[in-house]
């Protein structure tokens, strides 16, 4: 059994939600319940839950965050883009980690890591106040190692490797490609002594290269598991993904 924990995103349920019951989330008959969802997901194994609390607010509202925070037993980690109205909700609510991530209104979902190098005159200030709060930090960026570097000097505890180059490779030498640049930011992060976590576009079959990529702590994985739901139920789909994680080496 490997020591790989599994994050498990509950976005996509609260998009569910949001198709029918948008304008009346206090509805008596909304459904389904994010708050059930997640405590089935950590009955099942999982290790964390993690919920992205957009600008737009598309998915996750701010109600959802504050029921999260009061009702899981693992730890909440919250996604959430550089901005001063949800630094705020951070600050209040005091997840357990905090992952910073891009944000553009047009995506559908985040596409990309997080500019570190970039923006790092802007990320300073955030990470110092949520750090006082004692909350952990991760950034979401691309496995290159001038990202990673970029992410060390920042003295956050954690990075989450973008893995969407991977998942969606569409050749074998891509593939081949965006695993070796996995691989070597998996291990100079490690070495700068950051927590490697990996997501984006994580499924059932792609998991056995994701397996192959060292030093990893934590997958977050959310829409592959509320699709496979569809089919088993999510307390059969959390395990199923939990035991294709067992197998990995360590």
């Amino acid at each position: 059994m490997s020591d790989l924990r599994l994050g498990v995103n509950v976005d996509h349920v609260a998009t569910l939600r949001q198709v029918r019951y948008a304008t009346m989330p206090e509805s008596k008959n909304a459904e389904p319940d994010l708050i059930v969802a997640a405590r089935m997901c950590e009955r099942a194994g999982a290790q964390g839950i993690v919920a992205h609390l957009r600008s737009d607010r598309r998915h996750i509202q701010d109600r959802d965050i504050e029921r999260l925070r009061e009702n899981i037993m693992t730890k909440l980690n919250l996604e959430m883009g550089n901005t001063p109205e949800i630094l705020d909700v951070a600050l209040r609510i005091v997840p357990d980690e905090v992952c910073l991530v891009p944000e553009k209104r047009e995506e559908v979902t985040t596409e990309g890591g997080l500019d570190v190098i970039a923006n790092r005159k802007t990320l300073e200030p955030t990470i110092k106040r949520l750090h006082t709060s004692g909350i952990r930090i991760s950034l979401f960026i691309d496995p290159t190692l001038e990202q990673v570097d970029a992410a060390a000097e920042l003295g956050v505890e954690m990075v989450e490797l973008h893995t969407g180059g991977l998942a969606n490779a569409f050749t074998e030498k891509i593939q081949k490609e965006e695993l070796e640049q996995l691989r070597a930011a998996a291990r100079a992060a490690s070495e700068s002594n950051l927590q490697v976590n990996a997501g984006h576009g994580i499924n059932y079959k792609n998991i056995e290269l994701i397996n192959q990529i060292p030093r990893l702590t934590e997958l977050n994985i959310g829409h592959s598991i509320v699709s496979r739901a569809v089919w088993v139920g999510l307390d059969v789909a959390v395990k199923e993904m939990l035991a294709a994680m067992a197998k990995y080496p360590g």
